[in-house]
C-alpha cells in the first residue's frame, strides 16, 4: 500500500522530521536523473564509434586473447552480474591480490583500478592483458591474433596492421624473460608499431565498456519524485527504516562524503583503516600507483593518446606524495553492491553489516592514518544503514 506525501518523508512512530530542503536536494542530487550526458574522451577518438564498441565487445569475451585460452574481460567482469564477479580475489590464469571492481559507469571515472595506476579507460584494458595473473598474454602474441582472427575488422577502424612478418610470436616488455629478450631484440620502429596496435584494441574494448551503465533503482524512483515534490508510489516507495538508512547516510554516519552523485563514488583515494589480508604481499594502495601512472607509456601523456595534452589535466596535476596516499584506495560505487559481496579492495569484508560496523567503528590503519571517526551508530541505525543500501540494487 502506498504512502501518504507525509508518511512517506517521514519515520512513522520514529520521531524523526521530515526531509529539509537540503536533505531534499542532496537526495535529488543522487538520482541518476542527475547524472550528465556521458562526455566525449578526448585521449580515445575512437571512444563514440559503433563499429569500434562492436569489435572491443568481442574482444571483451574472447578467451583467446588469453595465455591459456580460457580467460577473457568477462571472466572476472560477468555480464550477468552487473559486470563484477563474487570472488574476494580475482581469478584469471592464476589468482591476483585484489577484488575485481565494478564496470558499470566506470567511463566517467579519471582513474582506474583500486589504486588509480591507469588513467584512462582505454589504458586500463591493456593492464589486465599482459598481467602474469590475469590474461598473462604478451604484445606480438596479441598482435598475431589479431592479423590472423580481426584483421579485417581491424584494418577498418585503425587502419593497416603492422607488418607482423618476421616478428617474434611471443615477445614484449612485462612477459618472461624469453619475451622480454625477443622484445629487446625487435628494433624501436618495431616495438613502436606493436605498441600503437596494442594501444588500438585498449581503445576499442573502451568504446564497448562506455555502454555499460548503471540501470536506475528503486531509489531513483523515490529521490525522482521527492525531488518533484510527487507523492512516492508503488515502486517509488521506501519503507520506514530504508528512509531512516537514508537519513543517516546523508546525515549523522557521514556516508556520502565520499558515496557521492548518481555513481555513489567522488573517484577519489581514500585510507578507511582495512585491514592487510594475511598471506598476500604489502599493498600500498595509491602510494605506489602514482609512480606507476607516470611511468606508463600509455598514460595520457603518452605517444599513444589522442587529442593534445590539455585533456591530461589529472595526470599533470595529480597528488604525488603524501600522508593520504598511504593505503588509500579508490571509493567504489554503492550502486549494486548489496547484492555482490564480499567488500573492499582485497574482499576483506564478508558482508554490508560488517562494512557498517567497520566504519561505525573506525579502526586504525596498518599504514597511514585513517579517515575514519567512530560514528556511535546503534545497532537499529546500521541495520537501518544496511537496509537503505540494498534499495541501490533493487
Amino acid at each position: 500500500m502506498a504512502f501518504g506525501l507525509i508518511a512517506a518523508l517521514t519515520l512513522g512512530g520514529c520521531d524523526e522530521p521530515d526531509f529539509t530542503e537540503a536533505e531534499k536536494a542532496m537526495i535529488a542530487s543522487l538520482s541518476l536523473s542527475a547524472l550528465p550526458p556521458l562526455p566525449p574522451d578526448p585521449t580515445n577518438r575512437y571512444a563514440d564509434l559503433p563499429a569500434a564498441a562492436a569489435f572491443g565487445a568481442t574482444l571483451f569475451f574472447e578467451q583467446r586473447l588469453s595465455r591459456d585460452g580460457n580467460v577473457s574481460c568477462a571472466t572476472c567482469h560477468p555480464s550477468d552480474r552487473q559486470f563484477q564477479d563474487d570472488r574476494p580475489l580475482a581469478v584469471g590464469v592464476a589468482t591476483t591480490n585484489r577484488r575485481t571492481m565494478p564496470l558499470a559507469g566506470v567511463a566517467r571515472s579519471p582513474w582506474f583500478f583500486w589504486d588509480g595506476r591507469k588513467d584512462s579507460l582505454w589504458s586500463q584494458a591493456l593492464g589486465p592483458l599482459e598481467d602474469a595473473r590475469e590474461h598473462a598474454g604478451n604484445r606480438t602474441a596479441y598482435a598475431h591474433f589479431i592479423g590472423k582472427e580481426f584483421a579485417d575488422r581491424y584494418e577498418r577502424i585503425f587502419g593497416p596492421l603492422p607488418d607482423l612478418s618476421g616478428l617474434p610470436k611471443n615477445a614484449g616488455p612485462l612477459g618472461t624473460e624469453t619475451e622480454k629478450a625477443a622484445w629487446k631484440g625487435m628494433s624501436a620502429e618495431q616495438r613502436a608499431s606493436i605498441d600503437e596496435a596494442f594501444a588500438n584494441l585498449g581503445k576499442a574494448i573502451a568504446a564497448f565498456e562506455r555502454s555499460i551503465v548503471h540501470e536506475p533503482t528503486r531509489f531513483d524512483r523515490f529521490a525522482d519524485a521527492v525531488a518533484a515534490g510527487r507523492e512516492p508510489e508503488g515502486e517509488a516507495t521506501l519503507s520506514d527504516e530504508e528512509i531512516h538508512g537514508l537519513k543517516l547516510f546523508i546525515g549523522k554516519a557521514n556516508c556520502v562524503t565520499c558515496h557521492n552523485g548518481p555513481r555513489f563514488t567522488d573517484d577519489h583515494f581514500h585510507n578507511t583503516g582495512v585491514s592487510p589480508v594475511k598471506g598476500l604481499p604489502e599493498d600500498r594502495g595509491r602510494e605506489t600507483a602514482v609512480a606507476q601512472v607516470a611511468a606508463d607509456p600509455f598514460n595520457c601523456l603518452g605517444a599513444f593518446r589522442d587529442g593534445d595534452e590539455e585533456a591530461c589535466g589529472e595526470l599533470r596535476f595529480m597528488v604525488k606524495s603524501g600522508e593520504a596516499l598511504k593505503r588509500a584506495y579508490k571509493t567504489p560505487s554503492l550502486r549494486g553492491a548489496a547484492t555482490r559481496p564480499p567488500y573492499m579492495h582485497s574482499g576483506q569484508i564478508a558482508t554490508l553489516g560488517d562494512v557498517v560496523d567497520h566504519y561505525n567503528t573506525a579502526p586504525g590503519s596498518p599504514r597511514g592514518t585513517t579517515e575514519l571517526h567512530r560514528l556511535g551508530l546503534s545497532e537499529r541505525e546500521q541495520a537501518a544503514l544496511v537496509a537503505f543500501l540494498k534499495t541501490l540494487a533493487e
